[in-house]
């Protein structure tokens, strides 16, 4: 029987890859639907992994899958997509029809996170207890180790994994939107698996055994030093520990959830740099890996050794997470919040059973195995992310997770933003977060000093964290904390146990009120410890170190204002300037005279935003760190003083190199703010510059290969005139040389040698092909046809005009220069 099986199977996946190519997405789900439906699991369980790989694409980027970051609403496919992959659809129908027969799917360790594929490589067990017992090891030897994982997990991991995969999308399109497919999925997932209100949903899928069941839990195929300390489960009653796993049928679904947060948190967020794992590895870990290497070395015949087994030297993996990456972990972060804050009060004192049949993980499931990594990650892309707006992800991802009083659902009166004052029952949160809110706000700090705060978009970041942080009852929260981590040692020791001892057990007889602070230092600590390691040197957020960088966040704040003040005004008087009269050569039309810094969005209405964003964070700043508003008054009157318009036309600080100027950070930072600049000019071929939009491009072209005709033809009688010390060769220079030549400033080296070429005599047609110049030729041609003169003798009198003008400038330009 099990060849015939085993053939029928491989011709139901030769007919779908065949049908893959030819067939469109809706008949493809359709002829899907059926065989889901009519086929028995053991010919599912071959075309499963192929489907994922369709669907979600492969794991190394090579094969795109159906591109569910790029699929959005608009597409004619998205709802055909959305149903067939629904938690109720039926891709989740072959899930739980394979999941009841216990199949298993192998994923290469390669494709683990780094820090995950390190600690197995060492011969170490992951923290994570969704790895445990499912290593499976070759009979070729150890060079290739694989992860047996069941149906449910190898289609969440492929669901997962395919955020982060590098995928070769079709030029100018990239998956950042948040209606995309891909990101509407994880939110329906998340809603699903993990409701805010109500229970985890029963599998709406059932076998003729009953509905599907757990995966029951398998021993280890080798020997693997582990922690050997943590739960193998995050939740507080999880199936793996009832008695009877028909005890109760809400218990059989309570694992789906579970694995479903694991794999997301793992793949996601599970990835830092190999200084970062080597510091994070606790005491237990390293003697699990000394008592591994020795029971290796002691064994007679040792097997090969897994690749990069006894050194770290092979943990490479660059991390680089996208705007889309940021905006996935902020959705999760922000259902994490709502669903631990669904927990009621009358929830915790209910019987086990009940506490089943609700989505029960409690507030430590997130402090104990979100926190770590979603602190890593947020730490890892606020050093590495560049400077410019797209850092707005990062930022809203990070003050999210830091206020989770937004996303307890409880209706209250609607209060201004200002007012909103934290719940008192946040502080414990506020205490074993601590590193969440310090020392990340000390990094945003380092980068908020870097920015170009004219920019509005860059300064509504610097006003959206002072402007949480200013909530009342934050700031004490945070000091409270910070107090708590600095009370000496002579508190519990961090590694002791939280459970305390009785008087009559051989406990201390401390106070209640004792125990209770004692048990809040005890938590501040290890959560610090846990972050940072056992040596790091904190600093505090309200000490004054910081205190210092915030006083030069508020000078850098200043003069940002003045620049956007001095950019509006200077706008104001290109737009007055830049009317009709500019026509007739009364206003300046010449792009090369833009006031520098003045961006598309750092105009009109964007300047006044940027001025109020500053202003609001400035208020909000003052108020977060208790700083007296007269020496903050002075501090900018002081600054206002002096950078007067004369100081902004100074070059920007720099030093004397080996070729030429070099910048300092005084210098950069003069720059960032428009506080000065250097003075940009054209210096190539005038005759080359990109064609104005007041020239006729037409005009341009044609006048430009007349000029070099007659150049080409006349230049050494040109060269000769101009040579000439007399009035004929100051005529000369008048019309054949560019008068700005003796006024440039400074210049590179190469860029003094293309000067040297281009100022030799020769004749410019190119002010001809300005309209303003057309216009003016039109309106003279006019007034001399009224003045009954012909076109051939206004074109006389045009001509002996200008030659006159020129006569003039060359007989009395030095003097009038001089005065």
């Amino acid at each position: 029987m099990a060849a015939p099986t085993l053939q029928q199977s491989s011709f139901l996946l030769a007919n779908l890859k065949a049908d893959a190519t030819t067939k469109p997405l809706h008949q493809r789900c359709q002829d899907l639907v059926k065989i889901i439906d009519d086929y028995p699991a053991k010919e599912l369980h071959s075309i499963f992994p192929w489907l994922v790989e369709s669907v979600f694409g492969s794991l190394d980027g090579i094969i795109a899958g159906w591109n569910l970051r790029l699929l959005h609403s608009r597409s004619n496919e998205y709802n055909i997509v959305m149903d067939f992959l629904n938690p109720s659809g039926p891709m989740m129908k072959l899930v739980y029809k394979l999941q009841a027969e216990e199949y298993k799917y192998e994923i290469p360790v390669n494709y683990l996170p780094g820090p995950v594929k390190a600690c197995i490589q060492e011969g170490v067990l992951p923290d994570c207890p969704l790895f445990h017992n499912k290593l499976q090891f070759p009979l070729s030897g150890l060079l290739t180790l694989n992860l047996a994982l069941n149906p449910f997990e190898f289609f969440m991991f492929n669901f997962a994994y395919c955020l982060i995969t590098p995928k070769n999308y079709p030029q100018g399109q990239h998956g950042s939107s948040t209606d995309s497919a891909y990101f509407v999925l994880v939110d329906t997932y998340l809603k699903y698996f993990l409701p805010s209100e109500g229970s985890v949903p029963p599998s709406p899928f059932s076998d003729s055994r009953g509905s599907v069941t757990a995966p029951s839990p398998r021993s280890s195929s080798v020997s693997f030093a582990g922690y050997g300390v943590h739960s193998p489960s995050l939740l507080k009653h999880h199936i793996f520990h009832q008695p009877s796993v028909n005890a109760d049928p809400a218990a059989q679904e309570i694992w789906r959830s579970e694995t479903l947060l694991q794999m997301f948190v793992e793949v996601w967020l599970h990835h830092y740099s190999l200084e970062m794992y080597q510091k994070l590895q606790s005491p237990q870990v390293k003697l699990a890996l000394l008592q591994y290497r020795l029971s290796m070395s002691s064994m007679p015949c040792q097997p090969h050794a897994p690749p990069g087994s006894g050194t770290l030297h092979t943990y490479q993996e660059p991390f680089t997470p996208t705007e889309e990456h940021v905006l996935v972990v902020r959705l999760l972060v922000k259902h994490l919040h709502a669903f631990s804050n669904s927990l009621k009060p009358e929830q915790l004192s209910s019987s086990p059973s009940e506490q089943l049949s609700v989505p029960l993980f409690c507030r430590v499931v997130v402090q104990r195995f979100v926190q770590q990594k979603l602190y890593l990650f947020l730490q890892h892309c606020f050093s590495h992310w560049p400077l410019d707006a797209s850092f707005r992800a990062v930022l809203e991802t990070w003050l999210s997770y830091i206020q989770p009083w937004r996303y307890t659902g409880e209706k209250t009166n609607p209060q201004p933003d200002q007012n909103r004052t934290v719940p008192d029952k946040w502080e414990s949160f506020v205490q074993e977060n601590l590193l969440m809110y310090t020392k990340l706000f000390q990094v945003f700090l380092n980068r908020a000093v870097r920015t170009d705060l004219v920019n509005a978009k860059n300064a509504l970041m610097v006003f959206r964290v002072a402007k949480v942080f200013a909530q009342p009852n934050l700031s004490e929260m945070i000091q409270k904390g910070e107090q708590l981590f600095l009370e000496p040692e002579h508190v519990l020791h961090h590694r002791q146990p939280r459970g305390y001892l009785t008087p009559s057990q051989g406990g201390s007889y401390l106070s209640s009120r004792q125990k209770v602070v004692t048990d809040m230092v005890f938590r501040v600590k290890s959560h610090v410890y846990a972050l940072e390691g056992q040596d790091c040197q904190y600093k505090q957020m309200f000490g004054t170190e910081l205190r210092g960088a915030v006083m030069k966040l508020i000078q850098i704040i200043a003069q940002a204002r003045q620049t956007a003040k001095r950019i509006s005004d200077h706008s104001n008087e290109v737009a007055a300037n830049s009317s009709f009269l500019s026509w007739f050569g009364l206003g300046s039309s010449d792009l090369n005279n833009t006031f520098s810094g003045a961006e598309p969005e750092d105009s009109g209405e964007c300047l006044k935003k940027t001025h109020e964003f500053l202003d609001r964070a400035l208020e909000n700043l003052c108020q977060i760190f208790k700083l007296n508003q007269g020496q903050l008054t002075q501090l900018i009157s002081n600054l206002g003083s002096s950078q007067d318009d004369g100081n902004c036309k100074q070059l920007p600080d720099c030093i004397q190199g080996e070729n030429g100027l070099i910048l300092t950070d005084l210098g950069r930072r003069q720059i960032i703010n428009g506080l000065r600049r250097f003075d940009i000019q054209y210096q190539g071929d005038p005759e080359l510059q990109p064609i104005r939009s007041y020239e006729n491009a037409l005009l341009v072209r044609l006048l430009y290969r007349l000029s070099s005709l007659l150049n080409d033809r006349f230049g050494a009688h040109m060269n000769a005139l101009c040579s000439r010390p007399d009035f004929l060769g100051r005529l000369g220079r008048h019309y054949l040389t560019d008068p700005d030549s003796t006024t440039r400033l400074k210049h590179s080296p190469i860029s003094r040698r293309t000067l040297d070429g281009n100022r030799q005599p020769r004749l410019s047609l190119r002010p001809l092909a300005s309209y303003r110049t057309i216009l003016l030729l039109l309106l003279f041609y006019m007034f001399g046809a009224l003045l009954s003169f012909g076109p051939v003798s206004s074109t006389l009198l045009i001509l002996t005009g200008g030659f006159l003008y020129g006569l003039l400038m060359t007989l009395f330009g030095d003097k009038l220069k001089t005065h």
